[in-house]
């Protein structure tokens, strides 16, 4: 369990703010997606015994752009890269939904711009985050 701290009271009064709350909402989750499907795509390259660079060579990029991608901890891929790298790893992404609670704690907000509880969403989407990163680690 976190404790309870300055940062956490701070960042539930910021998610007040309608603004700030959508754009929180939406850019950890899209942290948390590239990381996932990134992640995903590291560990098919594995099995699959390929190296990054023939990886790299399998979809026309120079082998830096796809140990960028495998390895840097601040990438933003666009959709048509990943889908290359997918394809070459004889995948294809896919849209998923949301599991319901998490749809009522990062959907609705997203959509109405207000929580009710703002220590509790912030709290969750730190959860999507770090679990991702733990998964990597």
């Amino acid at each position: 369990m976190t404790k309870h701290t300055a940062f956490w009271d701070d960042l539930a009064h910021d998610l007040e703010d309608p603004e700030f709350l959508r754009e929180y909402i939406a850019e950890s989750m899209r942290i948390a997606t590239i990381d996932a499907i990134v992640n995903a795509l590291d560990d098919a390259r594995e099995a699959a015994g390929l190296s990054k660079a023939e990886l790299a060579r399998a979809i026309k990029a120079e082998p830096a752009t796809i140990r960028r991608l495998l390895s840097s901890t601040k990438t933003n891929p666009t959709l048509g890269t990943l889908a290359e790298v997918a394809a070459a790893l004889g995948l294809r992404i896919t849209l998923e939904p949301l599991p319901k609670d998490q749809r009522a704690q990062v959907t609705a907000p997203l959509l109405d711009g207000r929580t009710a509880d703002p220590n509790k969403l912030a709290r969750h989407l730190d959860e999507l985050r770090t679990t991702k990163a733990k998964a990597s680690a």
